[in-house]
């Protein structure tokens, strides 16, 4: 029997009147109005101290320009406008004086100079802040602290005082002049000399670098491989310097820097010869007080290019070193 189907009732005169449409409010203003009936005002409150705290570190576009034109304006007056000054002096000329300048007999001695103390030196700092750097973050012993500061002595001892240390100690009169003129051996006022001066002016930074580089790592993966087999040389060659490779390389490119620019150690200890102990920052100066101005800046040039040359390579390491420790967190 089919299902008797119910009764449609029959539509009323006066439809039933539609409600009225919410006004459509920002997300601002919905956070600091008062809640609805329907909402808690619990969950109202951080939106709203929320959007005031936002509003309070928003700092006007007049605030943002100032400070940004300020730091422009001081790079500019204070590092490109003397660099430009420098590469404008030199040229000013001509390549040719440029160039005749360049390869004159001093000139080129005081390069060579430069380049030679700097082979010896940043090799050497290299392997003391290496063994430095292992020897603090490594391990425990008395006089760590003591070790730690003097490693930082030349930061706080002037270049000048530090050439003057050498004189005293082995100049003719001092503590070992006696002994080194006895048996013909020259340090002051030579090469040896100024390869001291700058060994002691820039061996903190390989070893700065690596300390706290060193201590954050840590040493789990050391004794890891220790534990598997491995000697010291090939946990030190396959572990360590893996790890430390990019801050190795930045404390080198400092410490390269330092070299080829020191002035103050190394005029104390050099004597001003022409020629003989004259580097390239010495060269300069010496140009400059003889009113061979165009010289001097020549000269100076090729420092400013060797430094740009280390800003690239330390731009350089700094971004590989960032591109690939997401990486090697990644694969740990």
């Amino acid at each position: 029997m089919s299902a008797i189907p119910a009764a449609v009732p029959a539509p009323s005169s006066s439809p039933a009147p539609l409600p009225s449409p919410t006004p459509l409010q920002s997300p601002a203003s919905s956070a600091t109005s008062a809640p609805s009936s329907g909402a808690s005002p619990a969950r109202a409150r951080p939106a709203a101290v929320a959007t005031r705290g936002l509003r309070s570190t928003d700092e006007p576009a007049w605030v943002r320009r100032l400070l940004i034109g300020i730091a422009l304006g001081f790079f500019a007056l204070f590092l490109l406008l003397p660099l430009a000054i420098v590469f404008y002096e030199a040229l000013r000329k001509g390549l040719e004086p440029y160039w005749a300048t360049i390869i004159e007999p001093d000139a080129r001695a005081s390069m060579w100079l430069t380049l030679t103390a700097v082979a010896i030196a940043v090799p050497l700092n290299l392997v003391f802040g290496v063994a430095a750097a292992w020897a603090i973050a490594r391990f425990e012993f008395r006089g760590k602290k003591y070790l730690v500061t003097l490693i930082d002595l030349p930061f706080s001892v002037s270049p000048v005082i530090a050439g003057l240390i050498y004189v005293l100690v082995f100049g003719a009169q001092g503590w070992f002049g006696g002994w080194l003129q006895a048996h013909d051996l020259k340090i002051i006022f030579a090469v040896p000399g100024i390869v001291l001066a700058t060994i002691f002016v820039t061996f903190p930074f390989v070893a700065r670098e690596l300390i706290p580089l060193m201590q954050a790592q840590g040493r789990d993966e050391e004794e890891a491989a220790i534990v598997l087999g491995a000697s010291g040389w090939q946990m030190f060659r396959k572990v360590t310097l893996p790890n430390i490779k990019w801050g190795l390389l930045y404390g080198v490119i400092l410490c390269n820097a330092r070299a080829m620019g020191e002035f103050g150690a190394v005029s104390v200890v050099s004597g001003h010869i022409r020629g003989l102990t004259n580097t390239m920052p010495l060269h300069v100066e010496i140009l400059y007080n003889e009113y061979q101005f165009q010289a001097a800046f020549a000269v100076a040039s090729l420092l400013a290019l060797l430094a740009l040359v280390t800003l690239v390579m330390k731009s350089a390491i700094e971004w590989k070193a960032r591109h690939d420790a997401p990486i090697a967190a990644a694969t740990n």
